[in-house]
């Protein structure tokens, strides 16, 4: 399968690499190429806070790919700040990431994600969230601009199962709670998460490549605790 991962430097989207690279073609694109390189990858140097989606990266993931059958959609930001502090600008950087981005890439590869009618498959787009977007789960406090965009994120997960239902995409989402990772402990310095990014990513990797054969427009949480 092709696939490819958004956010794959370090954390869940390196693991995640790690783990599909040996029986995938895996694209793994993030701002540092050099820290995701990984045996079997074709790693990518891009910034979506800066970058141009369709001029800039389009261009070199159909270098490698004429079609696309998973896209992982794991590349965030995250920022701990209370909300009367938090500046617009700062608000525009977490949803151009966590959101905007993500509609974009999807959009411009939706014509690589429609499997030909000889290959009688669906393709899939797994984004991940978070708890913290999910309505009725406990909040932690100054991450109301990180906790919006990624329940922005999940609506658009079920807006898109249900427009291209009949074109064989499947869109899914996991919702992860606290996860041990490198973004967790810049944004909460000493916070142990139960789960680490190496368990996290067997369940992203398993789930991309069979979820969409069960599911399509759902929200899986995956949390411990609440969230």
């Amino acid at each position: 399968m092709n696939i490819i991962i958004t956010g794959a430097s370090r954390g869940i989207g390196y693991e995640t690499a790690k783990l599909l690279a040996p029986r995938h073609n895996v694209i793994s694109i993030s701002r540092n190429a050099e820290k995701s390189k990984l045996s079997g990858v074709m790693p990518i140097a891009f910034d979506f806070s800066k970058g141009r989606i369709r001029k800039d990266l389009l261009p070199k993931i159909k270098k490698h790919f004429k079609k696309v059958d998973i896209l992982i959609n794991n590349a965030a930001a995250l920022i701990n700040k209370p909300f009367e502090k938090i500046t617009r600008d700062e608000f525009e950087k977490i949803y151009a990431i966590n959101l905007f981005s993500i509609a974009e890439l999807t959009q411009v590869l939706i014509p690589y994600l429609i499997p030909s009618s000889q290959e009688r498959k669906r393709s899939h787009v797994l984004n991940i969230a978070s708890m913290g977007g999910i309505q009725g789960s406990s909040k932690f406090p100054g991450l109301s601009a990180y906790s919006s965009s990624k329940g922005a994120l999940l609506t658009l997960t079920e807006c898109l199962a249900e427009e291209y239902k009949n074109k064989n995409i499947s869109f899914n989402a996991i919702a992860f709670g606290a996860i041990q990772t490198d973004m967790l402990e810049e944004a909460f310095p000493g916070y142990k998460a139960p789960i680490n990014a190496e368990q996290a990513a067997e369940f992203v990797a398993g789930f991309a490549l069979n979820g969409h054969k069960y599911f399509n427009g759902k929200i899986l949480p995956m949390a411990l605790g609440t969230p």
